[in-house]
C-alpha cells in the first residue's frame, strides 16, 4: 500500500503538465481553445488527492492475485499470471481512478473554472454517475494497456537479471518500466482518445452514453488515423517517464519497507 501510493503521487505529480498538453490535443475543441499551454497545472488538485489511493488500490491487488495465482502454476503460465493479476488490479482501482479523472481532465480543458467548482457542478448536474461517466472506457482502455505493459516489464526484469546472474536494482527495474510503458502507451493511444472524448462530452451528447466503439468511429469519420492517435507524442512521453519513475520508485520503496 505504501510503496504502490508513493509511487503514484510522485509520478502523477511530476508528470502532470505532460498530462494536460495530451489530454488538451485530445479534446473536441482542439488545443488552443483548450488552454493550450495556459494554466498547465489545473486540475492537480484532483490528481494529488486521488493518485495514493489509486496507485495503492492497484499494487494491493496486483501482488495478492499474483501472490495467489504463482502457487502451483508452472513458469510457461507466469505471462499469463500477470495479465490477470495487472487487469484485476486496474478494475479495482479504476474505483478510484475515474473520478479524479474526469474532474481532472474537464479543469484542464477549463483552467479558468476551480477544481472545486468542476466537482460541484458535476454533482449538482450529473450526480455520482457523472463522476463514473467513462468508468467503462477506462477499464477497456487499462486492461489492453496492463496486458502489455505488466508482462513486458516482468519479462525484461527476468531477462536482465538472468543476463547479469542476479535480481535486477531498482534503477534497472525503472529502465524496463520506461520501455514497457512506453511501447503499451502507443499501442493503446486510440482507447485512451475515446475515454477523453467520453469524459469531456457534454451531458446528453452521444459520447456521453459512453459507448468506446461509438466514439473511436465518430473520430474516425471526422479526423481519421491522426485523431485516433492524437496526443500519441506527449502520451508516450509521459507513460516512458512515468513508468521509469513509477514502476521505479515502487521497487526502491518496497525494498526499503521489506
Amino acid at each position: 500500500l505504501k510503496a504502490g501510493g508513493v509511487a503514484g503521487v510522485c509520478v502523477d505529480l511530476i508528470l502532470f503538465p505532460l498530462d494536460t498538453v495530451k489530454t488538451r490535443l485530445q479534446s473536441p475543441q482542439g488545443f488552443r481553445k483548450a488552454g493550450g499551454f495556459h494554466g498547465i497545472y489545473a486540475g492537480v488538485p484532483s490528481t494529488a488527492i486521488g493518485s495514493f489511493p489509486n496507485a495503492a488500490a492497484f499494487f494491493i491487488t496486483y501482488e495478492n492475485v499474483k501472490s495467489m495465482l504463482h502457487h502451483g502454476s508452472t513458469s510457461y503460465l507466469t505471462p499469463a499470471t500477470h495479465m490477470v493479476a495487472a487487469c484485476l488490479g486496474e478494475v479495482v482501482a479504476c474505483l478510484v481512478r475515474v473520478p479524479s479523472e474526469v474532474v481532472k481532465q474537464r479543469a484542464q480543458v477549463s483552467p479558468s473554472s476551480s477544481t472545486l467548482r468542476i466537482l460541484s457542478h458535476t454533482l449538482y448536474h450529473e450526480g455520482i454517475q457523472g463522476l463514473y461517466r467513462g468508468y467503462k472506457s477506462t477499464v477497456l482502455r487499462e486492461i489492453p494497456f496492463s496486458l502489455v505493459q505488466f508482462p513486458l516489464w516482468e519479462s525484461l526484469k527476468d531477462l536482465w537479471s538472468w543476463k547479469q546472474g542476479h535480481v535486477v536494482d531498482s534503477w534497472q527495474s525503472a529502465v524496463c518500466g520506461a520501455f514497457a510503458g512506453g511501447f503499451a502507451a502507443a499501442v493503446t493511444t486510440p482507447l485512451d482518445v475515446a475515454k477523453t472524448r467520453i469524459m469531456l462530452a457534454k451531458a446528453g451528447s452521444s459520447n456521453a452514453s459512453g459507448n468506446v466503439l461509438a466514439a473511436l468511429g465518430g473520430i474516425w469519420r471526422t479526423q481519421g488515423l491522426s485523431g485516433l492517435f492524437a496526443g500519441v507524442v506527449p502520451r508516450m512521453a509521459a507513460i516512458s517517464l512515468g513508468g521509469f519513475i513509477f514502476l521505479g520508485t515502487y521497487e526502491k520503496t518496497r525494498q526499503l519497507l521489506l
